[in-house]
Order: structure tokens, then C-alpha cells, then sequence
């Protein structure tokens, strides 16, 4: 048939379309729902991630009344920077924070230096030896922590360590290097060890290898050692309080404006105390993806 009704067939009128069009739709229909369901969910998590940050920043801002009155207010209309001011201009917090960024720096370096190849060695064990090993690296980690700073705290002060970016920097390489091992055990063993018979073969020395082949496949799971490394060093406060007789790091400064300040100057000494930790994460997010303590091997 020719003409304008030829246009017209079973297929092409929308009355006469079978049940498999409509069936065809819902699949997709209810894709969509997923997604929508999946990013209100991500908003929410994400929400209440930033809800504390964010109330530290309206506590820090908020005049007496509306931190005081019978409603706090979550919104602050007419804020005040008075607080800011007074930690900012009172000279207490530079000091604390670029001890703070020292020794969080020099942690990180060192608990990759010695976690690095020590992790290596250990992922290269026999399947039992590993075990024995991993197994006491996790028993490490549940002796109490104070018991562990006394006694570390007591021998620095014995070498004259205390009041010294260096020596808290050997103190929190001394806790957190168990678990960052243990994290990069499992990063290495995802390693194929037909790399390094390759490497071997064109004359590579274990170290070379480590250095120039394995490591390169495992960032992603250095990154992820980092971060915890960093991390623990930025946030820890008893060794930081055992060994520090002066000179505070940037959580014993938290705690002296508890302490001794407003609830305002506490809070702007925490906003400035995570600030550093949004900008680390931002930094090595692009190594942070799924996969990353499995050394992200692929094939």
C-alpha cells in the first residue's frame, strides 16, 4: 500500500504496539528510580559527613545569644569574626600548626621508608611464616596505648626527645607502622611474581625492583598507607601530650582552647585543625579508588 496510510502499520500506530513496548519501558523505568534512590542516598551520606565541619564553623562564628539562647540557631544571620580575630591575631597558633604539618610529614615519610620493603619481605614469605607475622603485627595493636606511650615517652625523655618535632615524629612512627604494614601486605600480594622474574632477567636487583617496578603497581595502596599514616599523626594527642612541655601541636592546642578559651576560639582552632585533612584527601584522592589495598593489579 502507497500513499500517507502506509506510514501507518501495526508497528507505527502507538493503539496498536504490543505488551513488549510497555514491558520494554520498565526496565528502565526502574533503572532510573535506582539512580535517583542511589544519589539521594549519596547526598545524605554526604550531608551528614559535612554536618559536623559545618557546625563547627557556625559555633566559631555565632555571637553569645544565639550559641547560648534556648534554640541555638543551626543558621547564623548576623555573625561575628571577633573569635577568628583573637586565635588568628594571638600569634598561640601558627607555631602549633607547622609543628603539626612537620611532624605529620615526617611520619608519613618515615612509616613508608621502613613499611615499604618491610611489607615487600613479608608478602614474599611462605603462607605460613606470613601469617605468623601479620598475626603479631595485629597483636601489637591491641596492647593499651598509654601502657606503649609511657614507656616510649619515658626512654625519649631519657635521649632528650621531648619538645622535639623529631622525636614525636619516632613516637608515631612507633604506633602506626604495625597497621600500615599490614595494609600493604595485601597490596603486595596482588603483585604477579612473573614481574619480577622479569625484571630479574634484565638484571634489576631486589631493591631495584621494588623500587622501579613493584611500587609503581601498588601506589594506589601507598596512598592509602599514607593517608592513615598522615592522618594518625595529624590527629594524635597522647604521645603528642607525653613528650610536649612547650611546644604544642595543633590538638594540644584544641585542647588548651577547651581548656581555657571560649567554645567559639575552640572552634576555629578545630576548623583550622581540619582544614590541612581536606586538603590532604583532595591531594591523593585521584590514587583513592576501589581496589586501591589490592594494589589495583588488573589481568
Amino acid at each position: 500500500m502507497t500513499g500517507p496510510h502506509a506510514a501507518h502499520g501495526p508497528s507505527g500506530d502507538p493503539a496498536r504496539r504490543g505488551p513488549g513496548s510497555r514491558s520494554a519501558r520498565r526496565p528502565e523505568a526502574g533503572g532510573r528510580a535506582g539512580r535517583l534512590l542511589f544519589q539521594a542516598w549519596v547526598a545524605l551520606c554526604t550531608g551528614l559527613a559535612l554536618l559536623p565541619i559545618y557546625l563547627l564553623v557556625v559555633v566559631s562564628v555565632a555571637p553569645g545569644p544565639a550559641l547560648f539562647g534556648e534554640r541555638p540557631a543551626l543558621v547564623i544571620t548576623r555573625p561575628t569574626f571577633r573569635f577568628w580575630l583573637a586565635v588568628l591575631g594571638s600569634g598561640d597558633l601558627w607555631h602549633p600548626l607547622l609543628k603539626s604539618l612537620a611532624v605529620a610529614a615526617m611520619t608519613t615519610a618515615g612509616t613508608l621508608a621502613l613499611g615499604t620493603p618491610g611489607a615487600y619481605v613479608i608478602a614474599r614469605l611462605p603462607p605460613r611464616a606470613r601469617y605468623a607475622v601479620v598475626l603479631g603485627l595485629l597483636v601489637t595493636r591491641m596492647f593499651p596505648e598509654f601502657a606503649i606511650g609511657v614507656s616510649v615517652a619515658t626512654r625519649f625523655a631519657q635521649l632528650g626527645l621531648t619538645d622535639s618535632a623529631v622525636g614525636l615524629a619516632l613516637a608515631h612512627v612507633t604506633g602506626v607502622l604495625p597497621f600500615v604494614v599490614w595494609l600493604l601486605v595485601g597490596a603486595f600480594e596482588a603483585v604477579p611474581r612473573d614481574v619480577e622474574a622479569a625484571a630479574a632477567l634484565d638484571g634489576a636487583s631486589r631493591l631495584a625492583t621494588l623500587r622501579r617496578v613493584v611500587a609503581p603497581m601498588v601506589a594506589p595502596g601507598l596512598a592509602v598507607a599514607a593517608l592513615f599514616a598522615w592522618l594518625y599523626s595529624w590527629n594524635e594527642f597522647l604521645y603528642a601530650r607525653l613528650l610536649t612541655t612547650s611546644a604544642n601541636t595543633l590538638p594540644l592546642q584544641v585542647f588548651q582552647a577547651i581548656d581555657r578559651g571560649t567554645r567559639q576560639q575552640m572552634a576555629a582552632v578545630a576548623v583550622v585543625l581540619v582544614l590541612p585533612i581536606l586538603a590532604v584527601v583532595a591531594v591523593l584522592q585521584r590514587r583513592l579508588r576501589p581496589g586501591a589495598m589490592a594494589g589495583a593489579i588488573r589481568g
